[in-house]
């Protein structure tokens, strides 16, 4: 690593870590066109010490610098921001509301509300850094309220493969051609590496266990160490071995550097077309978008399920805990510094109480269809059948089959709360689009960031599960399944 820092503008910067995944990648970082010299200066100081002193990888610095700190400097030049040492709370959210208006140049549409909250996020670490080490740079006074996107460092659903997905994607597995993206998911599958580990694996990681079966060993090139030997499937160790074979021939043609990497290929077009080089990420994401499609996998909203190589890591994670294993064991193989962090993102319960709870819910194709065995008795079915029609009053989207208890109407009813799960409850295809409101109306909040704060927004979480199921079920009565 140099110790002085670039000259100019323009820097390469040669990625001399051997534990980094982009080891000998020239990174080129560019600041010219940051017009106010304070600013550039600035920026450029955040870049030079966090890579000196080995805070951030090369490769996140340049992501920030040209993902994250671009819009900012786009910002700042429209408002004719020329110094960060002025900048307000009213600066802040102006920069929210451009973040929000802004179109992408990639995709012609408008930012995502990830991409919107990474550029923030990105833009309080610099305003963070320089508080500690450039405190006459930045505004005295705090310019964050902390809620400008909610849950800006707490997921509120974690994001596993369902079952009946995983299912999908292993019965589609045995037909598949691709031998890069069929082995590659079943190592992902049973390990729960990263993307860039995987892309990095080399043909000797398989080992003999010392009493049966075979270990696995990588690099883990986010917290820069090996991976402990960790005991694995036969079918993975069967794919590693199905990779080598078939990326046999090609070693020779690679780079000295590259000869013991997995995951390379003949690049079969472009201006680098048959030279055999590492595979890369975004293959990969392509290739999962076709896989989905090509064999008709979709979620339960019937939707193609958005597939990433990440969710098979915290598949890994849910699955382990839902039989029982002890998260330091699951923070062990995810390879966590802390397990706070395997159990906040990783690892979820896949809740059997919550799978009996939809078994439960009360969709029916007409409620003339209702049977007495929903009620206690035979006087409250009767009773029902005479005033069904009248039965709707409180609930906007079904019937409760008992409103009255004991001479008092059920509180739940009165406070509109959870009925979806009351065994009173019912509903029918007629109230759907009552229903398909409610559920836009809800995830509408969760995505814009709910007004009452993030404790509201677990509390309906589980609502706009319930819905899901609801509205899937009704949809099938009235198509006729």
């Amino acid at each position: 690593m140099a110790s002085k820092r670039p000259d100019g503008d323009v820097w390469n910067i040669v990625d001399n870590d051997e534990m980094s995944q982009h080891y000998g990648k020239n990174f080129k970082f560019d600041f010219s066109h940051i017009s106010s010299e304070e600013i550039k200066e600035l920026f450029k100081d955040y870049v030079w010490q966090n890579y000196r002193v080995g805070n951030k990888t090369l490769s996140s610095l340049y992501s920030e610098v040209n993902s994250y700190f671009y819009r900012f400097i786009q910002f700042a030049e429209s408002r004719n921001i020329t110094s960060l040492k002025e900048l307000t709370n009213v600066d802040v959210e102006n920069y929210i509301s451009y973040l929000h208006t802004t179109i992408s140049e990639k995709t012609g549409k408008p930012m995502s509300y990830n991409n919107q909250r990474n550029c923030l996020d990105r833009f309080k670490t610099v305003i963070r850094w320089c508080q500690l080490h450039r405190p006459d740079d930045v505004p005295i006074t705090e310019i964050f309220t902390g809620n400008e996107y909610t849950g800006v460092n707490r997921k509120l659903k974690i994001d596993f493969i369902p079952d009946d997905v995983v299912a999908q994607i292993n019965e589609a597995l045995k037909t598949e051609e691709n031998p890069y993206l069929k082995y590659g998911i079943i190592i992902l599958q049973s390990t729960g590496m990263r993307i860039g580990d995987l892309l990095k694996l080399r043909i000797d990681c398989i080992k003999p266990h010392l009493i049966s079966g075979y270990t696995i060993e990588w690099v883990q090139h986010k917290g820069r160490k090996n991976k402990a030997p960790m005991p694995v499937r036969s079918e993975c160790v069967a794919a590693i071995e199905k990779l080598i074979e078939i990326t046999k021939d090609m070693r020779n043609e690679t780079d000295e550097k590259d000869k013991d990497v997995l995951m390379i290929w003949r690049t079969p077009k472009g201006k680098k077309a048959g030279k055999v080089m590492n595979l890369n990420s975004v293959s990969f994401n392509n290739w999962f978008k076709k896989f989905i499609k090509d064999n008709d996998i979709k979620d339960a909203n019937g939707d193609y399920y958005n597939l990433t190589s990440h969710q098979f890591r915290r598949t890994l994670g849910t699955d382990m805990l839902s039989k029982g294993t002890n998260i330091n064991v699951i923070q062990q193989v995810l390879g966590h510094t802390d397990a706070s962090v395997t159990k906040r993102f990783y690892a979820d319960v896949k809740d059997k109480e919550r799978a009996e709870v939809f078994k439960s819910v009360g969709v029916i194709g007409n409620i003339n269809q209702i049977q007495s065995n929903a009620f206690d008795n035979v006087s409250e079915f009767e009773w029902f059948k005479a005033n069904k029609d009248k039965c709707v009053a409180g609930l906007c989207d079904g019937y409760c089959t008992k409103p009255v208890i004991d001479g008092k109407i059920c509180d739940r009813l009165l406070k509109r709360q959870k009925c979806y799960t009351c065994s009173r409850y019912i509903t029918t295809p007629e109230y759907l689009d009552a229903h398909k409101r409610h559920l836009a109306n809800l995830e509408k909040q969760l995505e814009e960031g709910v007004i009452y704060g993030e404790h509201y927004a677990e509390h309906f979480i589980p609502t706009i599960e319930v819905l899901k199921v609801i509205i899937e079920r009704l949809e099938g009565l009235q198509n006729g399944n």
